[in-house]
């Protein structure tokens, strides 16, 4: 008997589903099903899965060579242009592209030298790229904004049209970033974990780049890959480094990682400042994971340690500062308004200050964190930037609840002091450096008051050397002023409180400083960032780079509909000046956003680098 073969629906689908693969790179061959643009292969956007306005041109699998690439400008808007260099195009297998517009079609221009079999062939070609909305992730809460930076550009200079800053801001913390603080030592930071916001933004206003972390770089419930992104740099080599809670990582900007590494076991809690020093180390301001104090309890420490990495993430050295400075110095931490004391903004203390008697019964007790204090363990320190210097191999340190700038020796010496001189015990009172007028005279101080418009930083950010200013007797420095507690002392009206951007020159032999420039001033309470902001200088442009980042947050304190204090929003500014002037060159706001800080990045640097 002959059975006749009846084929199922499962068969029938398998079959098909057979062929489809054969036909997709199985017997029929290998092939590449998508789509291809131009003469070489198809675009990828968002390469590495966390920088979405980048894309990739790919090579197609010929060697390409001498590529340039244009981003077309929206009417009005500002061009972005480079030359990819060839070890970019070998890294990214094509042509990186940066700068793109959000929910856009973008047109990308590219020229390059395609060679196959020896021919060598020349392409000129424009790209129709897409491009997604700006993501960010919300915290649920009503007063969190949408947008992701809403910028109002007020004046740019022709010099300066070409710039492009990276923003570095927060979001409120969302509560399921908010679920764990250290207990194996008691103390730290660790439930100091305000949301990311890192874009870059055009002259126009536009953004033009943003980091959307993963979970594989950023799980705001995990310990170990949750916390602030701070301290952004980019070297040299157009990399970015930065670290958030307990890792510090490099980056490129089209997201590529190079390291992404948890710090050293010895140390935790990494904020404010990371510095990539020249000879290749990173300086980080980290805290003691567990420190003995001298009364023999075990504590994590607050902001008040540098730990020095190599290239292989070794700790090769450490500046342990509560042992090199005076931990129970307290001149400042009595004075700091506790409404905004760095990110801890609490408006229903604005203008409260501590008393010895607070400070006395705080040290008798076990509480421990991130609290405004005096002691290891308390945030006595709040340290927010460090730099190396190469000239005398020493590290220059802010320190925000010392309101000092301070250089420290290879020897773990103090070498000078910027700040106002009480408080200091007898061994650092001869490191306070003298102020001095432009002849070198020194000027009469008095009250923490001096004459001639010089002043001392007064709860400042970012310490930064002007390298190419500076020699080993002459050092240069730019420093935010942000003001509180200036003069030690509180002001009759909250109104009264202003910021600086201001640059020293430090004769390290004369052991004198000098004021040689400042801004903020004259623009009073609007200008005043009560906490976090930038000053730097910018080489190529031979500008004083400024980010008042928090303007507005000092204002008097509304109230919400059930009568509970609610602090002001905050209008970031960035600011660029000519050396030596005091009108802005550039000034944009961004309305309603928590800064941290600003600062121009190079495409030229990223993708143009010299190869050594």
């Amino acid at each position: 008997m002959k059975l006749k073969l009846v084929p199922t629906a499962a068969a029938l689908a398998a079959s098909l589903m057979m062929g489809a693969a054969l036909a997709s790179g199985g017997a029929s061959g290998p092939t590449v099903q998508v789509e291809v643009q131009g003469k070489i292969g198809e675009v990828i956007v968002n390469p590495y899965n966390i920088a979405p306005l980048t894309a990739v041109i790919r090579n197609g699998g010929y060697v390409i060579e001498d590529a340039h690439v244009r981003v077309v400008p929206k009417k009005g808007g500002q061009e972005i242009a480079y030359d990819v260099n060839n070890a970019e195009l070998k890294t990214h297998a094509g042509i990186p592209v940066f700068g793109l517009y959000p929910d856009y079609a973008n047109q990308v221009e590219v020229s390059y030298t395609r060679i196959f079999q020896g021919k060598k062939e020349q392409f000129k070609e424009t790209y129709t790229i897409r491009t997604a909305p700006v993501y960010m992730e919300m915290n649920g809460s009503v007063n969190t904004k949408s947008a992701f930076l809403d910028v109002d550009v007020k004046h740019v200079d022709k010099k300066y049209g070409d710039r492009l800053y990276l923003v570095n801001n927060l979001v409120p913390k969302p509560p399921k970033a908010s679920r764990a603080v250290w207990n194996n030592p008691t103390g730290g930071a660790l439930e100091w974990s305000y949301g990311p916001q890192n874009g870059i933004v055009d002259t126009k206003g536009e953004v033009r780049w943003y980091l959307l972390p993963n979970l594989d770089m950023y799980d705001p419930e995990s310990i170990y890959k949750s916390g602030i992104m701070m301290g952004f740099q980019q070297g040299a080599d157009g990399l970015l480094t930065w670290g958030y809670g307990q890792r510090y990582v490099k980056y490129d900007l089209m997201g590529r990682e190079v390291f992404n590494r948890r710090l050293p076991a010895n140390y935790s809690d990494f904020s404010h400042a990371l510095d990539r020093a020249q000879n290749g180390h990173y300086f980080i301001r980290a805290a003691s994971a567990d420190l003995r104090r001298a009364d023999n309890k075990r504590v994590h420490t607050v902001r008040d340690v540098i730990a020095e990495v190599d290239e292989n993430g070794r700790a090769v050295d450490e500046f342990r500062l509560f042992d090199i400075l005076d931990p129970y110095r307290d001149n400042v931490i009595k004075t700091l308004d506790q409404g905004a004391v760095c990110l801890n903004i609490d408006a229903s203390q604005a203008g409260k200050t501590l008393s010895a008697e607070d400070l006395a019964k705080q040290e008798a007790s076990d509480t421990f964190g991130d609290i405004a204090g005096v002691g290891p363990g308390r945030n006595w320190a709040h340290v927010n930037s460090v730099d190396y210097d190469p000239n005398d191999d020493s590290i220059v340190i802010s320190s925000r609840h010392q309101s000092s700038v301070i250089k420290i020796g290879r020897d773990k010496k103090v070498k000078w002091i910027l700040g106002t001189p009480t408080g200091w015990k007898d061994q650092f009172k001869d490191k306070v450096l003298t102020p001095v007028d432009k002849d070198g005279k020194p000027l009469k101080c008095a009250d923490n008051q001096c004459e001639g418009g010089f002043d001392w930083t007064w709860t400042q950010h970012t310490g930064w050397i002007i390298d190419s200013k500076t020699d080993k007797d002459v050092l240069f420095l730019t420093v935010f002023d942000n003001g509180d507690g200036r003069g030690l002392e509180q002001p009759p009206l909250p109104d009264m409180k202003y910021s600086r951007a201001v640059v020293y020159k430090v004769d390290q032999k004369k052991m004198t400083v000098q004021q040689v420039w400042e801004y903020g001033k004259d623009r009073g309470n609007e200008w005043y960032s009560p906490v976090t902001s930038l000053t730097k200088y910018m080489d190529d442009k031979d500008s004083i780079m400024v980010y008042s980042a928090t303007a507005g947050m000092g204002a008097a304190p509304s109230k919400d509909k059930a009568g509970n204090a609610k602090a002001a929003s905050a209008h970031p500014y960035i600011m660029e000046f000519d050396w030596g002037k005091t009108t802005p060159a550039v000034e944009i706001r961004i309305n309603d956003a928590m800064g941290y800080q600003a600062m121009p990045i190079s495409v030229e640097s990223a993708f143009n680098y010299k190869i050594k």
